[in-house]
């Protein structure tokens, strides 16, 4: 039997739409917002029917047949807590989103534009979201920060690293839930997933300040500077937290968050911008290293990922200081859309099992 999954990504600035047919992709398009289009939105859930238009308005002009989708997958947002996993779309996930019970985002409206339009397509159409961001499966030991009133939290790319893992074990022909591996996610954000036996036992929170700089986010800071600078009275709130997540690592250091602006610098002879980009492949392979022991040394495999891991320059310097830790396998880019639908088709086929948020 075929299947026919309809996934929907709702990003800060775009909407991306695919149909896979099982695993195969049959259509996709990216459409891009402009800053003009969304600042009329005092919140994002209030960009739902604006959203919705959009989506339906591809699907039209691509003149797919909606009667044919057997199931809506949107990206999954800012929910509970919840382990990995497809979830079945329902009420209670709705009003938490709408709530922003987790915080404000704008994957946030995956999962309602899914249910929403899964109705639209049919009263029988099953909607589900895919180890949404918030996926937490950490040991008890893993949430110890050094202090109670600071929890250590699971925020990490949690739908491209599952997506790689489970890609490995089939190439390798092992299953997932027998595997220890460290995965490494190098986007926007940077996280550091250890993967132990089908669950991601420890992680760096890549959002709010923890483990390596990323293009964008400063990672972990020293506190006691950072807890002077709060108090400064140099920087608002909304400033500092923008230094943590948006105006952090290599925004500023050089001024930019693209990683081919700066490797264009360095092949020109920017020793600067080589020792900040060297530095970033430094703390990474520091995050791995560290990743290592909580395995106790027993990797089964390394696995890089991400947008930047398309970087030949940033792979080398980080497999140079990890190479002794375990075989390292380097997967570029994110399909998020690919692993939405896969997430599905598989739990559609009863080969894992659809859970109740």
């Amino acid at each position: 039997m075929n299947y026919y999954i309809l996934s929907i990504n709702p990003g800060s600035t775009s909407t991306k739409v695919a149909l896979f047919r099982n695993l195969e992709e049959d259509f996709t398009i990216t459409v891009r917002h402009s800053v003009d289009e969304l600042k009329q939105f005092l919140r994002i859930f209030d960009q739902y029917e604006f959203r919705k238009k959009v989506v339906l308005d591809v699907l039209e002009k691509a003149k797919i047949n909606l009667k044919e989708v057997n199931a809506v997958v949107g990206r999954g947002g800012l929910v509970r807590p919840i382990p990995s996993g497809v979830y079945r779309i329902n009420q209670k996930m709705l009003d938490d989103l709408r709530n922003e019970i987790n915080g404000e985002h704008a994957s946030n409206l995956g999962a309602i534009l899914a249910f929403e339009i899964a109705k639209e397509i049919g009263p029988n159409v099953p909607c589900f979201i895919v180890d949404p961001v918030v996926v937490d499966e950490l040991d008890d030991i893993a949430r110890i920060s050094g202090h109670p009133e600071l929890p250590r939290i699971s925020i990490f790319h949690a739908l491209n690293q599952k997506a790689v893992a489970r890609r490995y074990a089939r190439e390798h022909s092992k299953k997932y839930e027998e595997l220890n591996l460290i995965v490494v996610h190098l986007g926007g954000g940077i996280t550091v997933g250890v993967h132990h036996n089908g669950r991601v036992i420890d992680v760096n929170n890549g959002l709010d300040g923890e483990g390596p700089f990323s293009p964008e986010r400063s990672g972990t800071l020293p506190v006691g500077q950072l807890a002077r600078l709060c108090f400064s009275g140099k920087y608002t709130f909304t400033e500092v937290r923008k230094m943590i997540t948006g105006r952090g690592g290599l925004v500023a250091y050089l001024g930019t968050n693209n990683a081919l602006e700066v490797e264009e610098r360095i092949a020109c002879g920017d020793d600067y911008a080589e020792l900040i980009y060297k530095a970033m492949a430094y703390q990474i392979a520091k995050e791995i290293g560290a990743a290592s022991t909580v395995l106790k040394g027993n990797v089964d495999a390394i696995l890089i990922t991400g947008g930047l891991a398309n970087s030949p320059l940033l792979v080398k310097w980080i497999q140079e200081r990890v190479y002794f830790i375990a075989p390292i396998f380097v997967y570029p880019g994110e399909d998020e859309m690919f692993a939405l639908a896969e997430g599905v088709y598989y739990a559609l086929k009863g080969e894992i099992p659809i859970k109740d948020y």
